[in-house]
């Protein structure tokens, strides 16, 4: 006979307590302590010992035949090149990502391109019913795609018309928006709680891996940007990707940080327009549109994003303060790496700072997350303070340490090619040893002190 079980779970960090408290000792959050009760059938036998009997497995070698899994293209490029080149049966990918970003549109239209392919799809919605889906896909001028539309919360009540649909045919795509809606009638809690997305989703996983269809997972994220839920549900899932971006922009930007199939910190570039999500095949190009040329604070960066470079305009302002604490606002770049940057130009430079707002802005709405950006950074800051334009045809990269030293950084002429490829004719970096004649010219610096004379300014000068 079944008997429920009561659990005291974390809804923050998935800690499950014997008892109820008001704060969790594994995560430190307040009033996050949910009780969670499940029916759970006892083993049979007596006692413990009697509830499984082990089972030898078959160990092998690494070496030995493995054949490559077939992937699906999902039609859209930038979809798959973010997570490593097409779907590939059996496999579940988390998608993540901010309230109307545009998690849902750009899973229509994958969609619609991959049924446009023959292929059978499931769009499942726990938050939407079907005349919304159709009016959403009207919008996107996909009516006419053969996708299946559903609209169910019940684990159980899914998988069984997915089983029902594979007796039709194979079933090639199965997407289900979102995770958190979906809830399981073994677990007594509401849906959403870290219980039920963590059984909603193994439930899932499951059908997925046994039935050889690609399932795509849309997850819900919290304020501070991670997909809410268990952690362990990142683990659980072969891919996690990101969909970003900032509303008052149109720029969509696909991030890959897990993929057990293709390459991490992979991005896709997308346009959001009236009729949806239009893919960028030359990103750097479009970032830099509407650059001003001869602008003090205006740098040209070029960055790496995965296996793609990418040019980015980096914008500073060094205005005086009249606060007792001057502001220091960071948009897109981390806000410690900052102030290391300012401690260094003041330490090592005599740049001092001192009684400015400092502001930081990649513009695009992009996030820059590589040191490669601190000597982009700490031009254009150079650049605003001392009211010196750099030359508007040069990018500038590299990375900087405590002592004022430029390290090179990794891919070096993969970046200087997408600068020449662009119309830029020189650079401001540190060249590494081993690296090919550059197809520009390169102002090789060694120290900070260098890039100062690259720009003619000097720390007497009166307007620094």
């Amino acid at each position: 006979m079944a008997r429920t079980q009561s659990k005291f779970v974390c809804q923050s960090c998935g800690a499950v307590t014997p008892r109820w408290s008001g704060k969790c000792e594994s995560c430190g959050a307040w009033n996050t302590i949910i009780e969670e009760r499940s029916n759970e059938t006892p083993p049979k036998g007596k006692g413990l010992k009697a509830a499984t009997k082990a089972q030898k497995i078959s160990l092998t070698g690494l070496s030995g035949d493995s054949d490559t899994p077939d992937r699906t293209l999902s039609g859209l490029n930038e979809f798959d090149r973010v997570i490593g080149g097409g779907f590939v049966p059996g496999s579940a990918i988390l998608l993540g990502g901010d309230p109307g970003i545009g998690k849902s549109t750009i899973l229509m239209q994958a969609a619609a391109a991959l049924a446009a392919y023959g292929k059978r799809v499931v769009y499942i919605s726990g938050e939407e019913a079907i005349a919304q889906l159709r009016m959403r896909a009207a919008r996107l001028g996909l009516s006419n795609a053969s996708v299946q539309l559903g609209a169910e919360t019940n684990v159980e009540n899914i998988i069984a018309t997915l089983k029902s649909e594979k007796s039709d045919g194979h079933v090639d795509l199965v997407i289900i928006d979102s995770i958190q809606t979906i809830w399981s009638p073994v677990i007594e809690s509401a849906p959403g709680t870290v219980s039920q997305v963590r059984a909603s989703a193994q439930d899932l996983i499951h059908y997925a891996k046994s039935a050889d269809t690609s399932l795509v997972l849309v997850g819900h994220v919290t304020k501070e940007g991670q997909i809410a839920g268990p952690r362990v549900l990142e683990h659980m899932v072969d891919t996690v990707i990101y969909f970003e971006g900032d509303r008052g922009h149109h720029f969509r930007i696909l991030r890959a940080v897990k993929n057990r199939f293709g390459p991490t910190d992979e991005i896709g570039v997308f346009e959001m327009r009236g009729a949806g999500l239009v893919e960028v095949a030359n990103p750097s190009a479009l970032f830099l549109e509407a650059r001003e040329d001869n602008v003090p604070g205006s740098v040209v960066f070029a960055g790496l994003e995965g296996t793609r470079p990418l040019l980015v305009e980096i914008q500073a302002l060094a205005a005086p303060s009249s606060l007792a604490t001057p502001r220091r606002a960071v948009v897109g770049w981390d806000s410690n790496r900052l102030s290391m940057v300012l401690a260094v130009l003041e330490a090592r430079c005599g740049i001092s700072f001192a009684g400015r707002d400092v502001f930081l802005n990649i513009a695009g709405g992009l996030k820059v997350n590589e040191p490669a950006a601190d000597l982009a950074v700490a031009a254009a800051l150079i650049s605003s303070i001392c009211y010196q334009p750099l030359a508007p045809n040069s990018v500038t990269f590299g990375e900087i340490s405590l002592s004022g030293a430029i390290r090179p950084v990794s891919q070096t002429g993969l970046r200087l090619k997408e600068a020449a490829k662009l119309g830029f004719h020189s650079a401001n970096t540190a060249l590494p040893a081993n690296i090919e004649k550059p197809p520009l010219e390169v102002n090789d610096l060694d120290k900070l002190t260098d890039l100062l004379k690259q720009m003619n300014v000097t720390p007497t000068d009166e307007s620094c």
